[in-house]
């Protein structure tokens, strides 16, 4: 079938997991997993976020910042719950799991996760916020000019970025990871561009996407640049205190961009989204066919794509038809 025009978002969006990908329809989403002994586990259940459903979810700005904390939270969860199909064996619980259970009246887990959370925050601020940040602080013996500071902090931030990612796609599970992030964007782009659910259509497709996280990762730096160079204070604590302070502020401005560029296609868009989509060449690797049945099962599970392509370009896909696609698919 033949490619027709982008149209509006589907709203859906995911993440990759140890084997498996995890796709999310509002607050309801779905876990498919690639199991050792090759079934596919799916997984489906909802989260309402950290707020729930007040009406701050739909403030601008304001729900980016909120979104992002959700995406940490749930993100965490799903990576520990798909690494719990590989363990070797049922681990026996120390002394601290005892201890915390007792304490915590039976959510001890929810505490370890909550603390692994703020942790992951607590070293991506310090990595990608504060180390450029006292790196070129450190430049300013040799260079007297402070916008041109501001902008090699923004490039010293990219670079430790892109090294970040590349470096840890040597190891192999982040590579078959990296496989299942394409994977999730290949299903998604498939059906925003009116090609119907199948393996066949999915690996046509490409695999990167305006909305990934990795392009929200990219209008965070972008936008932090640009705060960063217009914000200076002189002391160099309030100047670290400030990047800080102002992350919520940055994410919520970088969530409404990388929203705008996923509704949109025209060319300011395009340049915007131009390093973002460069970037995912890194964190995205294509996937092989079994990645994408798994991809496929977690999108059916909580979106129907069917309806979506109905609505979206006017047309039915009936069993029938499918019927003949499976065929093709297995010769």
């Amino acid at each position: 079938m033949a490619e027709k025009k982008r149209n509006c978002s589907s709203k859906i969006g995911g993440q990759a997991v140890l084997e498996g990908v995890m796709m999310k329809n509002k607050d309801d989403y779905a876990v498919a997993i690639r199991k050792p002994n090759g079934e596919i586990e799916i997984d489906v259940d909802y989260y309402k976020g950290v707020i729930g459903d007040s009406g701050l979810k739909k403030v601008p700005f304001l729900r980016g910042i909120f979104n992002f904390i959700d995406s940490m939270i749930l993100g965490t969860r799903l990576i520990n719950y798909s690494a719990s199909f590989y363990d070797d064996e049922e681990a026996e619980p120390t002394k601290l799991d005892k201890a915390l259970d007792k304490i915590s009246k039976g959510k001890g887990e929810k505490i370890i996760m909550g603390f692994t959370t703020i942790l992951a925050i607590v070293l991506a601020v310090g990595i990608f916020i504060l180390l450029p940040f006292y790196l070129t602080d450190w430049m300013k013996g040799f260079i007297n000019n402070a916008s041109l500071i501001v902008i090699i902090e923004g490039i010293l931030r990219i670079s430790i970025f892109l090294i970040y990612v590349t470096a840890i796609s040597f190891m192999n599970d982040i590579r078959r990871l990296y496989s299942y992030h394409g994977a999730e964007h290949k299903c998604i782009n498939c059906i925003e561009n009116g090609r119907p659910l199948t393996v066949r259509d999915v690996m046509r497709s490409s695999r990167l996407h305006r909305r990934c996280g990795t392009s929200f990762m990219f209008f965070v730096i972008f936008v932090s640049i640009i705060i960063f160079f217009f914000i200076r204070v002189d002391n160099i604590w309030m100047r670290a205190g400030l990047r800080i302070a102002l992350i919520p502020l940055i994410a919520g401005i970088s969530y409404e961009l990388i929203r705008w560029a996923g509704n949109n296609d025209n060319i300011i868009v395009r340049i915007l989204s131009a390093p973002g989509m460069l970037i995912q060449r890194l964190t995205t690797k294509e996937p092989d066919e079994d990645m994408v049945k798994v991809a496929i099962s977690a999108v059916e599970a909580i979106f129907d794509w069917k309806a979506y392509l109905k609505e979206s370009f006017g047309y039915d896909v009936d069993e029938s038809w499918m019927e003949e696609e499976a065929t093709a698919e297995e010769t």
